[in-house]
């Protein structure tokens, strides 16, 4: 059988002339994307973060998904107004959405494309801009930077500063890539060390011009004003340290053709910078690292008596209940990742024979010199035999167990392979 052709793409999200739900703002605009899996099933990939005040809104966080050449990928972007704290979407204003397959974004490398809403009718004269790219560098960059004596753009306090990087993509155009947090009143920020992609960043091409680094003064009321921009190359960044930061005037064009004398709008400095490898799950799975698989299972009384039908330890006719569904479940995909497949299970909050004193960890063989199960199939085994001879009991206390495999943790990472 012909292998997979997958790889993983990074989508960055921009919209334009989006509805205004709000009353005495604007719209305040998060982006959810959904896969198609069958039929009419969506389920939900992720989210971008939440722009305040925006009906043009630029998403900094990307959307990364794997992309199968053989296999069509149906994909829904839908563009919500957040106006309060629950997860759930329901309770939020639909400003539009967009439904196409992850080969038409690819192939065309920038799609835009009008919003509709539920009906199918124009979202206003809304739009949606969706920029794919390959990931193929898990290289990351990790920056520190401050600035100083940066431009006041506020009438009362001081300017609250954050940086925005962008990069060219093939057509001309810029793309953001990074938006850093806000500092609040301060015209000599500090900001945190964040990482970025190095592929987000420049294509990973150290000599392709990083644009403008822009610093802005945010407003609540979504119109940030521009403090002053650069550009560079990763081959400059790369130059900085903490004992000979690279530094650069931040510069605001409009202001430099006003006025004779002017300098700058302030210096933004870059005191360290460092590309590193950041690995993948793959990384370490296929560098041998291996999953330790522990079950722990809850025989406390509030599971109710194993002969009624409504416990979640009663057996159905065909032999299965909640228990063992989700041992299934997990176990399956877990086993592949462990190659003596000999894994220890625990029972808490039950009454334990011969003595019938309560016990918190107990092998579900009753063996606790070897309380390893062969397989998923043996702790399915050994979960059956155990549940006619012990008493659901209580309290619910599985810190024991978490305890056990703490320790079990610990004594792993002393060796010298990985495990």
């Amino acid at each position: 059988m012909a292998a997979q052709c997958v790889t993983k793409v990074e989508l960055t999200v921009a919209c334009t002339s989006l509805l205004d739900r709000d009353i005495g703002s604007k719209s305040d605009p998060l982006c959810v994307l959904l896969q198609n899996t069958s039929g009419q099933q969506w389920y939900e990939v992720d989210r971008t973060e939440r722009v305040k005040n925006s009906l043009n809104p630029k998403f900094a966080k990307k959307f990364l998904i794997d992309y199968y050449f053989e296999i069509v990928q149906k994909l829904k972007f839908g563009i919500y107004d957040i106006d309060n704290k629950t997860f759930d979407l329901s309770d939020d204003d639909f400003l539009g959405e967009f439904e196409c397959t992850l080969g038409q974004i690819v192939s065309s490398r920038t799609l835009t494309k009008p919003l509709t809403l539920k009906n199918g009718r124009p979202a206003g004269k809304g739009s949606i801009t969706i920029t794919a790219e390959e990931v193929k560098d898990n290289r990351v960059v990790v920056l520190e930077v401050e600035a100083r004596k940066l431009d006041n753009k506020d009438f009362f306090g001081k300017s609250d500063p954050y940086l925005e990087f962008h990069k060219q993509t093939g057509d001309g155009n810029w793309v953001m890539v990074h938006r850093t947090e806000v500092i609040k009143n301060n015209l000599n920020p500090v900001w945190r060390p964040f990482k970025i992609s190095l592929n987000s960043l420049c294509y990973s091409d150290m000599d392709k011009s990083i644009k403008v680094i822009e610093c802005y003064d945010y407003d609540s009321d979504g119109s940030h004003d521009l403090i002053g921009s650069f550009q560079t190359t990763m081959s400059k960044l790369k130059e900085a340290s903490r004992s000979s930061p690279v530094e650069f005037e931040c510069i605001n064009e409009k202001k430099r053709q006003k006025k004779k004398n002017y300098k700058n709008s302030g210096i933004v400095s870059v005191k360290h910078c460092e590309i590193i490898v950041e690995c993948t799950f793959l990384d370490y799975i296929m560098g041998g690292c291996q999953l330790n698989f522990t079950v722990g299972i809850d025989f406390t009384g509030s599971n109710g008596d194993p002969r009624s039908p409504d416990s979640l330890h009663y057996l159905s006719p065909n032999g299965v209940n909640e228990y063992l569904t989700a041992i299934w479940s997990v176990g399956l995909v877990i086993q592949d990742y462990d190659t003596d497949k000999m894994f220890p299970a625990f029972g808490f909050g039950a009454q334990i024979p011969p003595s019938f004193q309560v016990s918190h960890e107990f092998p579900l063989n009753f063996n606790p010199s070897n309380p390893f199960c062969n397989g998923i199939q043996g702790i399915v085994e050994a979960y059956r035999a155990c549940l006619p001879q012990v008493k659901l009991y209580g309290p619910t206390n599985f810190s024991p167990i978490i305890n056990h495999v703490a320790r079990f943790a610990a004594a792993a990472t002393q060796q010298q392979t990985a495990s």
